[in-house]
């Protein structure tokens, strides 16, 4: 079980930590009584980061059970996109870069 966050890549270095961090408590809240959450939190509850461009970010929007943050120290900007933890992930999950 993984859970997805994908931060914009123009988002800088301090705003990309703090959004990863709020996008997984997020989702985690958002989601918690699901099936996918309880087994996902009994361990060990992987997350993938990624860096996305906007037309991935934009894409990714398409995919159900997820959730977009946004900061206002940014004017609200949009700046992350989590997901509900699952086992298996469409294609599209798997060629996204990691965020390094």
């Amino acid at each position: 079980m993984k859970m997805y966050i994908l931060i914009k890549e123009e988002i800088p270095t301090g705003f990309a930590v703090l959004a990863s961090a709020h996008a997984s408590l997020t989702a985690y809240l958002k989601f918690k009584d699901s099936p996918e959450v309880e087994e996902w939190i009994s361990g060990p509850f992987y997350k993938v980061i990624c860096r996305v461009n906007d037309k991935e970010f934009e894409k990714a929007k398409e995919y159900p059970d997820q959730i977009v943050l946004t900061e206002a120290a940014l004017d609200n900007k949009e700046l992350a996109i989590a997901f509900k933890p699952r086992s298996e992930w469409p294609k599209f999950f798997k060629f996204l870069r990691m965020y390094r």
